[in-house]
């Protein structure tokens, strides 16, 4: 398999599989080390090229059918028939050197893989380290070994936001490699994003909940009505639909909090001929690949969702995402703006917030990842200058 990749993915997958191979000399068991790499920096690509380097069992954990499909189909593309996959959710159970697989299928029949030694785990910050199915499945064997890939290397515990290397208990202690978001958008690899602010809510007016994790339904609810926020989002959809240089998007993704505006979106939207449509985590999955595909033709104009195509939605032409779902977490705000965030040729891609999340976090471009201190081993995330994790959340 000869790989063409990018300096950065070779950079990466040199430094996963020197650890990988590696003498262990960890202090303490079980604490992988974790690449970070921003949304659309082409993670699939790295993982088939650790896998086919390391020439021994690998195990990759997806998070969901829709991630799994896609780095399957990756290498596929790469190498065809090297790999299986091992999921209920896809409908196949097959073991084989390279295996893509998710943890709730994997862990039913733990003893079968008993020969993967090495594991890699992409969206690594979805993992739980302590009491979950990650924790017993890598404690099973005790010379395991784990890297993780994920854009946004942080968790939310209660109302602080930690970077992964620094939970406690954690699976990850080590940084292997960052790849930060300014690097790849000096050299084109990601789309330049404009952003617009167009926030009348007054988060000021919006309690927490009761972890400090986020802001509580019914406070967040009474400010929407206060502050006009269903006729705010409607409005501002429309201005989108019809831009003054009267260039046609193509396709806008909204995000937003409860199922209720996006229900409201969607009627309001038909009264004007707008076709639209509404993905929520009940919608069975064979309605939901028609309207990502009918979103994808241009049939469809708008979809609307609640969180659940901020993680594993694969389209590089999508150029408008609008933020109407107000959020205390870094990771959710990330997730929702690399919608737009990958590349094709003449793309203008727009970030429209009427959440305050824009205000609160400023541009995923601002954001880096590095040491909290000169000769510190403690890592962060900072925006211009103030550090976002390890910080408790106001």
């Amino acid at each position: 398999m000869g790989l063409q990749l990018r300096s950065y993915q070779k950079a990466a997958s040199d430094a996963a599989v020197k650890y990988f191979l590696e003498e262990d000399k960890r202090k303490h068991k079980y604490c992988g080390g974790v690449l970070v790499l921003p949304t659309g920096t082409g993670k699939s690509i790295c993982v088939a090229d650790i896998a086919h380097r390391l020439n021994a069992p690998v195990l990759i954990f997806c998070p969901s059918r829709e991630i799994l499909l896609q780095n399957y189909d990756k290498m596929e593309k790469i190498e065809k028939g090297i790999s299986t996959m091992y999921s209920a959710s896809v409908g196949q159970k097959k073991i084989s050197m390279i295996t893509f697989a998710t943890i709730g299928s994997a862990i039913r029949h733990i003893e079968e893989f008993d020969v993967f030694r090495y594991v890699i785990i992409d969206e690594a910050h979805l993992t739980n380290a302590e009491g979950g199915m990650y924790e017993r499945f890598i404690h099973r064997r005790e010379d395991r070994k784990v890297v993780g890939l994920t854009a946004t290397p942080f968790r939310l515990e209660r109302d602080t936001l930690k970077f992964l290397t620094r939970t406690r208990p954690r699976i990850f202690g080590k940084v292997l490699y960052v790849c930060q978001i300014t690097e790849l958008l000096s050299k084109g690899y990601l789309a330049d994003i404009t952003y617009y602010d167009l926030t009348d809510l007054n988060i000021d007016n919006v309690r927490s909940n009761s972890t400090g994790s986020d802001y509580d339904d019914k406070s967040l609810i009474a400010e929407y009505e206060r502050s006009g926020f269903y006729d705010k989002l409607f409005s501002t959809t429309m201005r989108i639909l019809h831009p003054k240089d009267g260039t046609r998007r193509n396709g806008i993704l909204v995000f937003t909090r409860f199922i209720k505006e996006a229900e409201l979106l969607k009627d309001r939207l038909a009264k004007e001929g707008v076709k639209s449509a509404i993905v929520t985590g009940e919608t069975p999955k064979k309605e939901r690949e028609s309207i990502i595909e009918a979103f994808k033709s241009g049939e469809i104009e708008v979809v609307t969702n609640a969180s659940c195509l901020s993680i594993g939605f694969d389209y590089p032409e999508l150029d408008t995402v609008v933020l109407a779902a107000p959020t205390k977490s870094l990771a959710r705000y990330y997730q929702q703006v690399g919608r737009c965030i990958r590349p094709c040729k003449g793309k203008r891609a727009w970030v429209i917030d009427i959440s305050g999340s824009y205000r609160r976090f400023g541009k995923v471009s601002d954001l880096k990842i590095g040491l909290e201190k000169p000769n510190s081993e403690l890592w962060a995330v900072f925006s211009k200058g103030r550090k976002l994790t390890n910080t408790v959340i106001i």
